[in-house]
């Protein structure tokens, strides 16, 4: 437990950095050897920490793509959202052979997360990449302390 709440720390750690700190924007070619080592190496530590955790992996693409890759707030996490549904259905796919899935309790919550996610979307479309950056900011410090305290 005392390894993953260090992994934790430094999620939280990372998270408020690419809130906090100015990111140049990458206006280079996307597809440079760098970026797609960088693409990879997110990839890889979003889906062992969803694998994991059943979830999560959003709060790490999210500063990976910022504070690695150079992308702008706003596009990073339309990215992290598009980068998560699959990497979330094929955990979920595990989670159901091994036995680990609830459908009395998933099936419900997903169609919560559709519509929030919906919603969601809608929301970022509207919302600065400022207030994009200080809104999950808030919410990574919030659920951090909640991960101290309780």
């Amino acid at each position: 437990m005392h390894y993953v709440f260090k992994i934790y720390l430094k999620s939280l750690t990372l998270n408020i950095l690419s809130c906090v700190k100015k990111v140049k924007i990458n206006k280079k070619k996307v597809n440079s050897k760098k970026n797609n080592v960088f693409a990879v190496i997110t990839g890889a530590v979003a889906g062992l920490v969803n694998g994991v955790f059943g979830g999560g992996g959003g709060m790490i693409v999210v500063p990976m793509l910022t504070l690695l890759m150079k992308r702008e707030q706003k596009k990073a996490h339309a990215t992290a959202i598009l980068i998560i549904l699959p990497l979330s259905i094929t955990s979920g796919l595990f989670y159901l052979a091994f036995g680990n899935f609830n459908l009395n309790v998933g099936l419900p919550v997903g169609i919560g997360v559709i519509v929030g996610g919906i919603i969601g979307a809608l929301a970022l479309s509207k919302l600065s990449s400022k207030w994009v950056s200080i809104i999950f900011c808030v919410i990574m410090a919030l659920a951090g302390f909640k991960m101290l305290v309780f």
